[in-house]
């Protein structure tokens, strides 16, 4: 049996419990939480503890925290010459304290601590200083997921910037996109079957051959009536900056 302990209580955390329970050869031995109060959302049959001097002996840490607290947080622990990694995709591995061994379990996906995943589709970028340690964070990988790749500091960083567009910045579009509805008393669900598939289209064909709308058309008339419905300068800001960046993306001039 694989003994981990996780080093956090967010969504990332959250979720490596729920998808390691479901293991037969790897155990959550123990999560460590800053406050009782964050421990909550932790299934109550995994051991706890806000003391890092009382932290359990494991074959792996795995610090799953904001990105910009990880190097400072790995100073702190008290373990010597054990297996530490974090699961961030833009914080290099030399991040992490000399004092133990370094290594990366990066699982791409969105995380919400209330949403179901399949974690067999996720992919889990790794690395490690060690091969043996490579070795193990492999198994553990599998262990649940179909996807793991090895994958250095360098590219990973390239991979989480890639993740940002696709994902946190399209998700603020939708964000736009629900509160222009929602003022004018229309449903969000409307556009849903839209954006599956936008989303499916890529599935089968590269996203450059997927781009439809007014700005690839260079649609003067239809862009100027949408600006006119923008009351935020901000959205209009960023619907001209996207219009134009797509529109000479793809060879012509607004």
């Amino acid at each position: 049996m694989i003994d981990v302990v996780i080093l956090g209580t967010g969504n990332v955390a959250v979720h490596l419990c729920k998808a390691i329970q479901s293991s037969e050869t790897i155990t959550v031995k123990q999560v460590y939480g800053r406050t009782k109060r964050s421990l909550i959302s932790i299934p109550t049959e995994i051991d706890t503890t806000t003391s890092l001097s009382d932290l359990k002996k494991s074959h792996i840490y795995i610090i799953a925290i904001s990105d910009d607290a990880i190097k400072e947080f790995s100073k702190q622990l008290p373990i010597r010459n054990c297996l530490v990694v974090h699961t961030s995709g833009c914080v290099p591995i030399n991040d992490l304290d000399n004092k133990n061994r370094k290594g990366v379990f990066y699982p791409l996906q969105t995380f919400s601590k209330e949403r179901q995943l399949d974690y067999k589709t996720i992919p889990i970028c790794l690395e490690a200083e060690h091969n043996e340690d490579l070795d193990l964070l492999k198994e553990i990988g599998l262990e649940f997921s179909d996807h793991v790749e090895i994958i250095d500091s360098q590219k990973r960083a390239t991979l989480h910037l890639a993740a940002v567009f696709v994902n946190n910045f399209v998700n603020h579009l939708y964000t736009i996109g629900y509160d222009l509805l929602e003022q004018e008393s229309l449903s969000f669900d409307l556009l849903k079957p839209l954006i599956n598939e936008t989303a499916n289209k890529i599935n089968s064909i590269p996203p450059i051959e997927a781009q439809t709308g007014p700005a690839i058309r260079n649609d003067q008339k239809t862009i100027q009536n949408h600006l006119h419905l923008l009351n935020n300068n901000s959205d209009k800001d960023l619907y001209r900056m996207l219009s134009t960046i797509i529109s000479k993306f793809y060879g012509k001039e607004l």
